[in-house]
C-alpha cells in the first residue's frame, strides 16, 4: 500500500512504537493514555488519569493541527465500567455540545498495570 497520503507524528517517548497521530486526507487518528506533561504515567485514581489522558489528547491533536473541537469519535477504553460517570465528569470539562460520536469499552486490561483508561480518537484537521 502506498503512504504517500499519509503522515505520521511520532510519539514523544522515544521507546514508544507507536505513532502520536496519524493523519490521512482531513481525517486524524489518535491514542492516547493517561500521560502527565513530563511522559510519565498517571497511574492514581479514574479522575486523575481521565484527565491526564484528554490533556495527552489535547496536546497531540494541537500539535498535529487540530483541537478537541474538532473530534468527531472518541472510543474510551475503562478496565472497570463503574469508572464510567468519573470519565464522563472529566470529559464534560474538555467538549461541549455538539459531543463527539463516543464509545465506552470495558476491558479486561490495558498495556501498563494500574492504568485503567485509555482513548482513540478521530478528529478533522484544521
Amino acid at each position: 500500500m502506498a503512504t504517500h497520503d499519509l503522515t505520521f507524528l511520532p510519539d514523544p517517548d522515544a521507546d514508544s512504537i507507536s505513532s502520536d497521530v496519524a493523519t490521512f486526507g482531513g481525517i486524524m487518528v489518535s491514542t492516547q493514555v493517561p500521560t502527565r506533561a513530563d511522559g510519565s504515567l498517571e497511574l492514581g485514581d479514574i479522575t486523575a488519569q481521565s484527565e491526564c489522558t484528554l490533556q495527552a489528547l489535547k496536546v497531540a491533536l494541537e500539535r498535529a493541527g487540530s483541537s478537541m473541537d474538532h473530534v468527531m469519535h472518541l472510543t474510551i477504553y475503562l478496565t472497570d465500567m463503574a469508572d464510567r460517570a468519573a470519565f464522563n465528569e472529566v470529559y464534560k470539562r474538555f467538549f461541549a455540545r455538539p459531543w463527539p460520536v463516543r464509545a465506552a469499552v470495558g476491558v479486561a486490561a490495558l498495556a501498563v498495570e494500574g492504568m485503567r483508561v485509555e482513548v482513540t480518537a478521530m478528529a478533522a484537521k484544521g
